[in-house]
């Protein structure tokens, strides 16, 4: 009989600190998050600095604690993956430095996992990924439509040329005087309005599947501003209603073009950002129409934790894919495939 295999997920790019064993690739054994939003709140946003200490002081924790909820020792790992890049250089560094340390005490491999391909395999903790599949990424810093041919192959065919959507998401809130984080705040607001404020959709060239979410930024700021001069009152429900259904809009149709296009056998949704309840309602009527199979992770999947590392980390493993004890953080890190 085949051994079960155990991978080690560390996962430190912004601002959570997680730790996670995957079992084969599929099955969630343990996923441990220490989360720094109570104490970015004050901020309005992460301070890096105050990211990376936070991450020194959690980092042994949540490993040790992912390992006691496996109930599972070092030995009987198979390997150990850790996020790379891109993210916060000193966040980064601080997981990075701890995976290196695990997997040369303990000798067992080590793997240096892009951010991104993490979120995409989130979802093979829920359904298993069928191929030729696109992925759409939405997140406080990406927006990207990646074409996935077979495991550990991407080719970006859309990313954001501005703003990701996410982060229109955190300054829109911050414009409106929101709580951070902003996105589930908006998310709320626009759930609960029956008014919406109209605002553009950037559609870019015909045949472009990149996306612009700075002019509607913009355009939100500029609606505030007219208001204020007049010393009229801005309703945040219905300001937020507009701003996401232009959001939710454009991504929908550009997605729904791209899978349509390509012809694929399956269509998936991964980052922050697919938390948005709106956003999934739009895709999972949108490709349920088209009879095109549609899978988001759940909420807890969706935003930054270890399990995806660890399931992203086992497919590289699985490829023969190593990294070495000079791994360093790579801020910029660019998605490439690993299955050549």
């Amino acid at each position: 009989m085949n051994k079960d295999q155990y991978i080690l997920g560390i996962e430190t790019s912004c601002d959570e600190t997680a730790a996670s064993v995957i079992k084969n690739g599929t099955e969630i054994v343990s996923n441990v998050v220490a989360s720094q939003i109570e104490s970015q709140k004050r901020f309005g946003g992460v301070v890096p600095e105050i990211a990376s200490r936070h991450h020194v002081e959690q980092i042994t924790i949540v490993i040790d604690e992912a390992l006691e909820q496996a109930n599972l020792l070092p030995g009987d790992l198979d390997a150990v993956a850790v996020t790379e890049g891109p993210g916060l250089v000193g966040a980064l560094l601080v997981g990075i430095n701890a995976a290196k340390a695990f997997a040369f005490a303990h000798q067992l491999p080590l793997i240096g996992v892009h951010h991104i391909a993490g979120h995409v395999y989130a979802n093979q903790l829920v359904q298993e990924m069928e191929f030729p599949l696109l992925a759409l990424i939405v997140s406080g810093g990406h927006t990207e439509l990646v074409l996935m041919k077979e495991h550990g192959s991407f080719e970006v065919i859309g990313e954001t040329r501005d703003d990701a959507a996410g982060e229109a998401y955190d300054k829109v809130a911050r414009v409106l005087n929101l709580p951070y984080p902003g996105g589930p705040e908006i998310d709320r607001l626009a759930s609960e309005s029956e008014t919406a404020i109209e605002f553009p959709r950037a559609w870019l060239e015909a045949d472009s599947y990149d996306f612009s979410f700075s002019g509607l930024k913009s355009a939100v700021i500029n609606y505030k501003h007219n208001l204020d001069q007049k010393g009229e009152s801005v309703n945040p429900a219905h300001v937020a209603a507009g701003f996401q259904e232009s959001v939710v809009d454009v991504l929908t149709v550009k997605t729904k073009r791209a899978a349509e296009q390509f012809k694929v056998k399956q269509v998936i949704a991964a980052g922050g950002v697919a938390a948005n309840k709106q956003l999934r309602a739009s895709l999972t009527e949108t490709f349920s129409a088209l009879n095109i199979p549609f899978y988001v992770p759940p909420i807890s999947l969706c935003t930054d934790n270890a399990a995806m590392i660890a399931a992203a980390g086992t497919s590289m493993y699985n490829h023969g894919v190593r990294s070495t004890l000079a791994m360093n953080g790579r801020p910029g890190m660019e998605l490439t495939s690993w299955n050549k």
